[in-house]
């Protein structure tokens, strides 16, 4: 790495950004043995790109369960924001995919984590009408009366939203 003279901050080189490239690229389609060779050689487990998006945030956004397990169990941290204050765990709720929620709840997701605007995972499943995330969050201790930043819960967003099914089982 060489070092940029105006910033005083480290300029990766060409081999460091192809790799990094090639990385976040793997995240992306599941590639999951590459990291089961890196990261034991020292790959960093919370690398982050330009957006600040995490290798877990960019596997378990993609849906890739394995990949997504094995960056938690080498100290990914399942918490990790990138730069607009996302977490893995809403863009799995987001997604609909359950199997990814149940994984990164049972590596410390916090359940009720929320983004800048307040909203939880359970107001994302709520919103895309997902009744069995939004049902295995309130199992595992979403509260259903948090508020997001213009002040609706996960019922009155699921409402906004058409999502007949969520908005009934909320209102429950």
């Amino acid at each position: 790495m060489s070092q940029d003279p105006q910033s005083a901050k480290p300029v990766p080189d060409e081999e460091t950004i192809e790799l990094a490239t090639k990385l976040f690229n793997c995240a992306r389609i599941g590639d999951t043995e590459t990291f089961r060779e890196y990261l034991p050689k020292g790959l960093p487990p919370n690398l982050c790109n330009q957006k600040g998006d995490s290798l877990v945030m960019l596997a378990s956004y993609h849906g890739h369960v394995e990949t997504t397990r094995v960056l938690l169990e080498h100290g990914a941290d399942p918490e990790m924001r990138n730069d607009h204050g996302q977490n893995p765990l809403a863009g799995a709720a987001y997604k609909g995919n359950l199997p990814m929620v149940k994984l990164l709840l049972a590596h410390g997701a916090k359940v009720d984590g929320c983004s800048p605007d307040g909203k939880t995972a359970l107001m994302f499943a709520a919103m895309f009408n997902h009744v069995d995330i939004v049902d295995f969050l309130l199992a595992n201790g979403a509260n259903p009366q948090a508020t997001e930043s213009r002040g609706m819960t996960a019922r009155d967003l699921a409402q906004a939203m058409g999502a007949e099914d969520t908005a009934a089982r909320l209102a429950s």
